[in-house]
């Protein structure tokens, strides 16, 4: 019998499972090592005082993504997971009092919007539109394949997009192209945010991330009945099903390169041969201490790139029912520029920053105790090293964002909270590895950042491969498992 070609996996995070549950159905002997005793990454979860609270990503989108990789290893993805479609995608509330309710499906959209706005639906269409054509021409070659391989242009698909270049918009900014399309600051301010979800700002990245909107809104936005992190569970679940094995609490020492080819890795001082290895953890963590790349040309590019934002969260258990809010918030700041221009410049935590209120117990209610609700609540912060006290820094925020909660809401935190954790950018790289905390890899603030991202096949080493948030083609939950697609496919053509 042949030898089975066999794969290493360094990191457990979605990606990383991506990757391997499909070589592992298609024939090849899977190994993942992972630093700590679970897995998921980012998609973590926190558990205390009757209280459970997801980490990480709290909504799912393009559910296709995720299907197509259980279909994909012979499985079904309702046998794992009960995934249903949101009502509301989030409740936003402004300083001056609007309250905007994102309905799930365009005519209840354009209805809400049009009776708090007056913004009116064939303006609403015709942007939908213009997303809708982003998406269209870039999914291919953006999202489904690596942008770095030559062959990925050659199609008729690439050619068509490459001769339509200017209609994805990589020209404008993204609050540009919101502000042709329409008149109100709210409408603008709510299509504007969805350049956080990769970690940027709508004043930088370019128009072409106008593909999110379309993504959540026409294509729909889920929640996974019993939370986030299941879903690296059962995506680990159905991998070792199909043989992959995994070694907890292992932590890698190096990967081995030979004459610019990786053989393998070198685990509590022992050598292991491979014939390729996936690296699911951070770019940077991956070339200053998995590989003698110190000072390396691709560790310093990466180190000198902009990061994403990352985050301060705060997990807080709270006795009582709130029904003035949903299970997805938004409290917008007044001045989003000047917000972002703390963000991103000045290096700091906004004076007025957007405030993000997810509350899991909606839905899933044995999340929080009976009668009480469980908060994830969170503000976009810089990435760490950039203040020198983040334990005082979440502090001074804490009760800028209750300050918030109780003119915005009329909720008063302080007597109603009895469970909480502080989660700051610091904290997010020491658990998830990621450079500086940031959450995406890299910002998006210049039209050329998606090709600035590390690419899922080594340029340096032959046999080396990376999959997770800071690799092509992104981070949030379908991108990353859409990286781990890319990169079983041309291991698959490689051995």
């Amino acid at each position: 019998m042949a030898r089975k070609n066999k794969i290493a996996v360094i990191g457990s995070g979605l990606g990383g499972l991506s990757a391997a549950a499909r070589l592992a159905a298609r024939g090849f002997d899977v190994d993942v090592f992972e630093k700590s005793a679970v897995s998921g990454g980012k998609a973590g979860e926190v558990s205390a005082s009757g209280y459970r609270f997801d980490t990480g990503p709290s909504v799912l989108t393009m559910k296709f993504v995720l299907e197509d990789l259980f279909s994909e290893i012979g499985e079904k993805l309702e046998d794992y997971l009960a995934v249903e479609q949101l009502d509301i995608l989030c409740r936003y509330f402004y300083p001056d009092g609007t309250l905007i309710d994102a309905y799930s499906g365009f005519e209840r959209l354009a209805s809400e919007i049009f009776k708090k706005t007056g913004t009116g639906r064939q303006q609403l269409n015709k942007y939908f539109d213009y997303c809708r054509r982003i998406y269209d021409l870039t999914k291919d070659i953006f999202l489904m394949q690596s942008l770095m391989e030559l062959k990925t242009y050659a199609n008729f698909d690439a050619f068509r997009t490459l001769f339509k270049i200017r209609e994805i918009d990589s020209l404008r900014t993204m609050h540009e192209a919101n502000s042709d399309f329409f008149s109100d600051k709210r409408i603008i301010q709510l299509f504007d945010r969805y350049a956080t979800y990769n970690g940027s700002s709508p004043y930088k990245a370019p128009a072409t991330l106008n593909i999110i909107p379309h993504v959540e809104c026409t294509m729909g936005c889920y929640y996974v009945r019993e939370g986030i992190r299941s879903i690296p569970l059962s995506i680990e679940k159905a991998a070792a099903k199909k043989g992959v094995k995994f070694y907890f609490n292992s932590l890698i020492d190096k990967i081995v390169c030979r004459k610019n080819k990786v053989t393998g890795i070198i685990a509590c001082g022992n050598e292991f041969n491979y014939d390729a290895v996936i690296s699911n953890c951070d770019v940077n963590y991956t070339y200053n201490y998995l590989l003698d790349g110190g000072g390396s040309f691709f560790a310093e590019k990466y180190k000198n790139l902009e990061p994403s934002s990352s985050a301060l969260v705060f997990l807080w258990g709270i006795r009582g029912m709130n029904p003035s809010l949903e299970a997805h918030n938004i409290l917008f700041s007044e001045n989003y520029r000047n917000e972002f221009e703390q963000l991103f410049t000045l290096m700091q935590c906004p004076d007025d920053p957007t405030v993000y209120i997810h509350i899991s117990s909606r839905y899933k209610h044995d999340d929080a105790p009976s009668g009480n609700e469980n908060w994830f609540v969170m503000i976009n912060a810089p990435a760490a090293g950039t203040l020198p006290d983040w334990k005082n820094e979440a502090l001074r925020m804490k009760a800028i964002i209750q300050k918030k909660i109780k003119e915005m809401l009329g909720i008063e935190l302080s007597s109603l909270i009895e469970y909480e954790k502080i989660i700051t950018p610091e904290d997010i790289e020491r658990n998830t590895g990621s450079f500086r905390g940031s959450i995406y890899g890299i910002s998006s603030n210049s039209r050329f950042a998606a090709f600035l991202r590390q690419s899922n096949r080594s340029r340096r080493y032959k046999g080396l491969f990376f999959a997770g948030g800071s690799a092509h083609p992104g981070g949030g939950i379908p991108l990353v498992l859409l990286s781990g697609k890319i990169v079983s496919r041309m291991i698959g053509e490689m051995l």
